[in-house]
This record gives structure tokens, sequence and C-alpha cells, in this order.
């Protein structure tokens, strides 16, 4: 059974996985997410449903009529793009708190494949777009948000603009790190979800180079490799100097603090 019909009725606010953001066009496919208040959380869980998608299970693919976005509750997805030869090009990584679906002419611009097991709302597309014509607040979020996420488009494009493989890498890290902060995550470890197949794509090098460089940083002492799953960060002035293509002692310390 395709996973889009395995729709659940919305769980009344407190009584299970809750909306806590509010929606927000992206510009890699995704939609950054902001918190709600109890009220709206409660008005946008009205026009929405329970979706569950196993690993490896597509959401939606490019060119598909887009009659619903998808707000993560709680996994991770890749947006992408399918090139010429079959080769897709990850334009992003989705998480909790993140809503899918960037649509265009009324298609999806792109495609959307759950990275782990995913649990999501879905909200009908036109139900989301009435709801943001009538609330001011909620439209405001969207203009102001938008802003952020156009940021961080630009800074993949910093990052495929790189030459060394070990700086992509870095600056792919530091992301991560970044969002598992912004999201009120221990980042005591940076978690990896991906396959080290799509860190290559989303990164623009190999996979041969993307455990080269993982070997490289971990005998260098920056960071430990837990396992596949899990890196512990052991110098983060060195990753940031390797982030910056500086050598470490070119990099001023962290004050007391801020590690």
């Amino acid at each position: 059974m395709d996973a889009r019909t395995r729709i659940l009725p919305s769980e009344p606010p407190g009584g299970g996985p809750a909306i806590a953001a509010t929606a927000l066009w992206g510009a890699a496919g995704g939609l950054r997410m902001q918190l709600l208040t109890e009220e709206e959380r409660a008005r946008l869980a009205v026009i929405s449903s329970i979706v569950r998608f196993a690993k490896g299970e597509q959401i939606y693919r490019q060119g598909e009529a887009a009659d619903s976005v998808f707000n993560i509750v709680c996994g991770v997805v890749k947006s992408y793009r399918v090139l010429a030869g079959e080769r897709e090009h990850i334009a992003a990584f989705l998480f909790p708190g993140d809503l899918i679906g960037l649509m265009e002419e009324g298609n999806y611009v792109n495609s959307a494949r759950a990275v782990t097991p995913v649990t999501a709302y879905r909200i009908p597309a036109a139900a989301l777009k009435t709801r943001l014509q009538k609330d001011a607040e909620i439209e405001f979020h969207v203009i102001s948000k938008v802003v952020h996420d156009l940021r961080e488009a630009q800074r993949h494009a910093f990052l495929l603009s790189q030459h060394r493989a070990a700086t992509k890498l870095a600056l792919f890290l530091q992301m991560l790190e970044n969002q598992q902060i912004s999201r009120g995550e221990n980042a005591d470890e940076i978690y990896l979800p991906m396959r080290r197949s799509d860190i290559a794509d989303y990164v623009g090098i190999s996979i041969e180079a993307v455990s080269r460089s993982l070997r490289a940083l971990e005998s260098d002492g920056i960071l430990a490799l837990k396992n596949r799953r899990h890196i512990e960060i052991l110098d983060r002035r060195g990753l940031a100097a390797i982030a910056m293509q500086r050598e470490p002692r070119d990099v001023p310390a962290r004050r007391a603090g801020q590690d």
C-alpha cells in the first residue's frame, strides 16, 4: 500500500505529535519551521492528517501534482532532483520541524525520499494556502523565514564551490551540528542519518573521497568516528580552520564557554 494512503486522523493538541511550527516556502524544496502557539498549532492540526513512511520510501516525485505538503514530526528526508543518467542531485536534508512540498505551477519542484523512518503531518496544499491567507501572523513568519532559507541555499552553493574534499566535509559537519543545536538537541556528537553516497552527492565529491576525508580528519585529531552514524568533534578550532581553508594557528581561539 502506498504510504500516502496510510492516513490517520489528526491527534488533538497535547495528544501525540503536535504541529509545532510555522510554515514558510524554502529555497531547496523544504519549508523551515518556527514554533507556534498552542492556538496556532490547533488551527493547523484541524486541517492535517498523520502519515508514516518507511526508510527509503518515496514521499513524492518532481513533476507530480502537488496536492499536499508534509510537516516532519520525526525522521529525516532528502529533497533531490534526478539529473541526466538517473543521477541524483540532493538539494537539502530536512529534519523534524521542516515542512516539505515546494511546488511550482501546481507540481512538486523536487522529489523527496525518507532517509530514515518518517512520521509527518500531511496538510492539503489548498487548505494550507487558505489558512495562510487568513492568518497574518503566519504570513509574516513566511516572509521573514524565507530569507533564512535563501541564506541556507547560498551556504550550500558556497560549499559546492570549494575544491578540497576536506573543506566540503568540514562545512557539511558544521551545518549538521548547527542544525542539531537549533533544534535544541544534544550536540556532543553529530548524528549522520544519511548514507555516505548521499553525503557525497550533497557535497559534490565521490564516496571514496568522503571516506578518505573522514579518516584523515580522525587521524589529525579533529574528530572521532564513534560508528557510521555518530561523530564526535574533538577540535572545533581545527575543523573551523579546514572549513575556512586556513591553518589552525590562523584561526582566533574561542573565548572560554564558546567551544
